[in-house]
């Protein structure tokens, strides 16, 4: 399915991106993960549960993302 950018409003993308990711979310457990990412995982949670993690406040991640990203 290819959604023609000039004849779908911005409302309906939105609305097709949301039923796309809750369709996704049902079938977690069939989706592959790399295993690159699930060490990456697993690494992040040990360090959540040993209380060596570092959070960033959201404002503080968008600016730091769109620098990075510009």
């Amino acid at each position: 399915m290819v959604l023609d950018s000039m004849r779908v409003t911005l409302e309906e993308k939105l609305l097709a991106m949301e039923t796309l990711w809750d369709d996704l979310c049902r079938r977690e457990a069939g989706l592959p993960m790399l295993q690159w990412h699930k060490e990456l995982l697993d690494e992040r949670e040990r360090l959540v549960r040993d209380g060596k993690a570092r959070f960033t406040d959201w404002e503080t991640a968008k600016r730091r993302i769109a620098g990075q990203t510009s």
